[in-house]
């Protein structure tokens, strides 16, 4: 059987063709199979179907089949990686990395919005336990290193590299009107308007997240949030890192706070001290060599 049919038959039982293949063709929803990411080529593959459950079996970097064709500098007439999900499409599936990491991705859309590993996010959209690492993206509106404009879930994610753009620029995302927990971005970030360390815009609910790369901007700058319209609660920032003395959103912190346990537990993360960035304990969301290290997510490669 088709696997357009065997996505309508774990939906309803019942063999109707003509229904089968109008599913099919919308990505079969959230009840299709897990669709599973070896490589670049199968990652690009992901626009082809933005609801589906997608899952990344490894690292993906610029050794991996399909990164000069997909993400590099040299792709796509130098523009190099083309964000997933528009705003006439957005991701409405799932995205799990399974701790695994996306490194050396290369974005350069300067003449348009929604940029970064993902372009827009849906409501219905999940994108979790993913790092995002040594990437460099340049947008000009709604431009983040994981996600452009994020309407739906993000947790257990960061993203390191450099960022530029210029309006509603963050270190993880540009916009936010959706949920973003669990979450850091270590990246430098530079725009012109709405610039913030982990979210340019909020709108709506950031929790237990923290960021720490240096933030540079002209109008609504900050250390964690450019310009804050929701909520932001027990997330924080490091105000010698980044720069930024203020921020729209968040708790400003030292380098030596923000390596300090208490700082984070006090606030009711979960998270544990460990004796070094190599031993981890997989029973908290977050670890922490206190005193030495920020916190990093219990799944994190070293």
């Amino acid at each position: 059987m088709s696997k357009k049919l065997n996505c309508y038959v774990e939906r309803s039982g019942i063999l109707l063709i003509t229904v089968a293949l109008i599913i099919g063709m919308a990505g079969c929803g959230p009840l299709s199979q897990n669709l599973e990411i070896r490589t670049w080529y199968d990652l690009d593959a992901v626009r082809n179907n933005l609801r589906g459950h997608h899952i990344l079996m490894n690292d993906l970097d610029s050794t991996t089949a399909g990164y000069e064709e997909l993400a590099s500098p040299t792709a796509n007439q130098g523009q190099g990686w083309q964000p997933i999900g528009t705003e006439n499409g957005l991701f409405a599936g799932t995205f799990d990395g399974q701790g695994y990491e996306v490194r050396d991705l290369f974005s350069n859309r300067t003449d348009e919005m929604y940029a970064g590993f993902f372009g827009v996010v849906g409501e219905e959209g999940v994108i979790q336990n993913v790092g995002v690492v040594s990437g460099n993206v340049t947008g000009n509106d709604n431009v983040g290193g994981l996600v452009g404009h994020n309407g739906g879930t993000v947790s257990n994610s960061y993203y390191t590299g450099s960022l530029t753009g210029n309006e509603s620029v963050g270190g993880l995302m540009g916009k936010n009107s959706g949920t973003a927990s669990n979450s850091y971005s270590a990246s430098s970030v530079i725009g012109n308007a709405n610039v913030g360390g982990l979210v340019g815009e909020n709108t709506a609910t950031v929790s237990n997240s923290y960021s720490t790369g240096s933030v540079t901007g002209n109008t609504h700058v900050g250390g964690l949030v450019g310009s804050n319209f929701g909520t932001v609660s027990n997330s924080f920032w490091d105000t010698q890192t980044s720069g930024q003395p203020t921020s729209s959103g968040g708790t400003g912190k030292t380098t030596a706070q923000m390596k300090d346990i208490t700082t984070f537990s006090g606030a009711g993360w979960n998270i544990v001290a460990v004796a070094n960035s190599s031993t981890r304990n997989i029973g908290y969301v977050w670890n922490v060599v206190d005193h030495v290290t920020y916190p990093f997510l219990s799944w994190q490669p070293v």
